[in-house]
Order: structure tokens, then sequence, then C-alpha cells
């Protein structure tokens, strides 16, 4: 059985990402893959449970961190790993490179005790491709303002927060240029899906 392949989509609230997922694992499923669609955290009834407090309970940054990689280890364990061993292609919404932004850059917690955590939870497994959705932080504010839907905790952090954040995330691209791939979300839709439509080309050949 040939392992499938592990897609992970990031960026600061507001850049797009969650706009182009289902867009992009349709351009997968196009292209003969059978793809699983998840998010962390969550992605499991327990992540769910975990993903409920911290997206709305105030709590120590290192709480934080430590709650979001149990999400993580049971999401790996029962839904990533598996069915990336049965061939089928995981794609999805924020992954560790979310740790390093948030609570890395965001609330800063030590990029080395994140690492730490990363070696113990992940074990071998690391995305393929990881897709960053960047947009300047005030275009980001102006997209949360329109929603309709009731802002959680990190959403209603002040733009400084949200520079930070996007500040790791276009270094850990800088730092590995071959697996995250930067995207430009500060345009059209439909310029947009065009570039995905490269990238995923390129990762399915």
């Amino acid at each position: 059985m040939t392992r499938g392949k592990f897609i992970t989509l990031e960026g600061i609230d507001g850049a797009g990402k969650s706009t182009h997922l289902e867009g992009i694992a349709a351009m997968l499923r196009a292209r003969g893959n059978d793809v699983v669609v998840t998010r962390e955290p969550g992605g499991t009834a327990l992540g769910e449970a975990l993903r409920g407090l911290v997206l709305a309970q105030p709590m120590h940054v290192d709480t934080e961190t430590l709650l979001v990689f149990a999400a993580r280890r049971e999401h790996l364990a029962q839904v990533i790993v598996p069915a990336l061993a049965a061939g089928r292609w995981v794609l999805c919404d924020r992954f560790t490179d979310a740790t390093y932004a948030y609570q890395g850059g965001g609330h800063g917690v030590a990029a080395g005790r994140i690492a730490l955590l990363e070696r113990w939870v992940h074990g071998e497994t690391a995305p393929d491709l990881t897709l960053v959705f960047d947009v300047p932080p005030e275009v980001a504010l102006e997209r949360r303002a329109a929603s309709t839907s009731r802002p959680d905790r990190f959403e209603r952090e002040d733009p400084a927060f949200f520079e930070r954040v996007r500040r790791v995330y276009l270094e850990r691209a800088r730092a590995e240029p071959r697996r995250v791939r930067v995207v430009n979300g500060d345009r059209a839709p439909g310029e947009v899906k065009k570039e995905l439509e490269v990238i995923i080309s390129g990762i399915c050949n």
C-alpha cells in the first residue's frame, strides 16, 4: 500500500485558508485521490472538546500549548496516521506550524519547548506540503470584522499579536522552502485558485 500524502493549510485568522479548503480537496479528488478533510485543534471527539476549551477559556500559555498537543496526539493516532497508512490523502486545516506561530510567536512560548513536544507527539509523521495563506494583518482584520460568526479569543487579539504570528509563519517558510509554500491570499479568489491548482498538480505528479 502506497502511503498517502499529508497537506496542511496555515495562515492568520482571515487569511482565506478555510475558504479554499474544500476547493483543494476537490482538486485532489479530481486527480483520483481519496481525501480526508480535518482540522486542528479537533479532528476527533476528544480533540473537538479540547478545541472548545482552547478557543474559549482564558488559560496559561503553557496550558494552552499542552492542550493543543494533547488534541494533536489523539488526532494523529485516530485519524491522520491510519488514513495515510491506508493510502488516503489528509488535508488538515492547521497543524504544528500553527503552534509555533500562535503559541510561540503570538503568546511567547519558547520554540524549543514546542520542538520537544513536536518530536514526542509526531513520531515520524510530518506534512508533505504546507500552504501558508499570507495577507497583511489589516486585511485579515477587515475580513474577520465582516464575518457573522462570533469571534473566538484568538480572533479578538490585537494587531500586534497577528503581526508576530505572521512573522513566524514567514520565517518557517524561509527555513523550509521545499515543504512550505506561501500563497498570497490578498487577491481575488480566482487568482488564488489558479496558483493552488499549479501547486496541487505538482504534488500529485
